[in-house]
């Protein structure tokens, strides 16, 4: 089992230097970092986590310039999105940003992808939501074309460029985690994903999480492919057996949103502390 962070990365709370430093001085194996470009005003849009929007969705520094930091001053840890809304970037400048960081990093840069719950966020991009999932895995699509070629193409419903050059090419084909809890979600993970990035699976929620591992591993292995590793988003640092008896590879723990980075830091003293 493999223990990580998730947080949003704030312009009022630690900075992203001293957060990946400490993580990787504590122990953890990995870093992710959410993304929101905006926040809309006048949102309609019911928050999933209850009736108030927390102050912090509209305070995200973007992921990709952060983990550039990030990746400068550590060695070890596993950078990545929790997740990245795919459908607000063009996949041209998707690829690039995933690229760069992937390459600063030395390979250690994981791409966690998500169409977002919030409508009026996405259709300032100029979003459809009804079609949100489709584009979305375009746009996967686009991005592995980009990495993987030298004269890279795409033609389809959402995307459609013709030969391209574009470097640097990754350090590696980086990893593609695709969020989401709803009925056809392990599918994509098997067509288009390296592994399935599941948000806040409560301790009430495991009995039914372990059965879902367990069909995604076998539609897995009936489409040829090995086994997909599980990460858990905003997992409770209570449940690190359960979590595992469950099928989870990896649990990623959520910094409590504060603007005082030495609680932050003593927060993560406490984590490193849980999963030893």
């Amino acid at each position: 089992m493999d223990f990580g962070v998730c947080t949003f990365l704030t312009d009022y709370g630690i900075d992203a230097v001293t957060l990946a430093r400490a993580v990787e001085e504590r122990g953890f194996g990995s870093l992710f970092l959410a993304e929101h470009t905006h926040i809309p005003v006048g949102r309609e849009s019911p928050w999933p986590g209850g009736p108030e929007l927390p102050t912090k969705y509209a305070h995200t520094f973007d992921p990709f310039v952060a983990l550039g930091a990030m990746a400068a001053v550590t060695e070890r840890i596993a950078l990545g999105t929790g997740v990245s809304l795919v459908n607000q970037h063009h996949p041209l400048n998707l690829a690039k940003e995933v690229a760069s960081v992937d390459r600063l990093s030395n390979g250690r840069f994981e791409l966690g992808v998500g169409v977002g719950w919030n409508v009026e966020e996405m259709a300032h991009h100029g979003v459809d939501p009804k079609r949100r999932t489709a584009a979305m895995l375009e746009r996967i699509e686009a991005c592995r074309a980009v990495w993987t070629q030298d004269e890279a193409e795409y033609h389809g419903e959402f995307v459609d460029f013709a030969p391209v050059w574009s470097w640097p090419k990754p350090v590696r084909v980086p990893p593609v985690l695709i969020g989401g809890g709803g009925p056809r979600v392990l599918d994509r993970v098997v067509a288009h994903g390296d592994g399935w990035i599941p948000l806040r699976i409560s301790r009430t929620e495991l009995d039914t999480f372990a059965t879902r591992v367990d069909e995604l591993q076998r539609k897995a292995a009936d489409a040829g492919r090995g086994r997909l590793p599980v990460t858990v988003y905003g997992a409770s640092p209570m449940a690190v057996a359960a979590y595992a008896d469950a099928g989870a590879d990896r649990l990623l723990f959520a910094l409590v949103d504060t603007d005082d980075p030495a609680e932050s830091l003593a927060e993560l003293d406490a984590l490193a502390e849980l999963t030893r």
